[in-house]
């Protein structure tokens, strides 16, 4: 079986690869030749997965799976939420986002936040959602150098170390992504 992950994003491409089967084998935007930036216009983090996912089935006739990812801080109303990978502005950048993020909490005693992942699978003519949760607080400061986006500044609870600190199978064992996958390659096999 072959499926599309529709993400240019190498980072979660890496880490998705070790979590599915060898029979399944995926392919990137870059393998289809899909190099323009997919759409991601709507107001939910569901919505823009399935927005995505349903754009690589129309224009390029592959099932395909996508995923977005939020990072809700309980002390902000869920904020940044679907606007994550631009909340310091559009050019995505990673430290910028987690400057404005710890700026935001500063003095700020409840510190509490999760990531929420949703995968859209597009499969067989029918859309399917998947999603996974993992909860955390915010840290004072960065640290680690693994890991991408908010990672060094998510301590997911339970654990004294974060996400940029951790073995990438811990990670994903424990992380938002790893479950949102372990339930797409569970109705996979099923």
């Amino acid at each position: 079986m072959q499926l599309v992950f529709a993400t240019n994003n190498l980072n979660k491409i890496k880490e998705v690869q070790t979590l599915v089967p060898k029979h399944i084998k995926l392919l990137s935007l870059k393998d289809i030749g899909c190099f323009e930036d997919i759409p991601e216009t709507q107001n939910t983090i569901e919505g823009n997965a399935i927005q995505k996912a349903e754009y690589v089935k129309t224009n390029y006739g592959y099932d395909c799976f996508a995923d977005d990812t939020g990072l809700e801080v309980d002390a902000l109303n869920g904020a940044p939420g679907v606007f994550s990978a631009r909340y310091a502005g559009e050019q995505k950048n990673a430290d910028d986002n987690m400057n404005k993020l710890l700026n935001a909490l500063e003095n700020k005693p409840n510190r509490n936040a999760q990531f929420k992942t949703v995968i859209s699978l597009h499969f067989k003519d029918q859309t399917y959602t998947f999603t996974g949760i993992c909860k955390g607080e915010i840290t004072t400061e960065k640290t680690g150098e693994k890991g991408f986006g908010y990672d060094p500044i998510f301590k997911p609870a339970g654990y004294n170390e974060t996400l940029a600190e951790m073995d990438l199978k811990i990670k994903n064992a424990i992380g938002h992504r790893g479950k949102a996958v372990a339930k797409l390659i569970a109705f996979l096999n099923s």
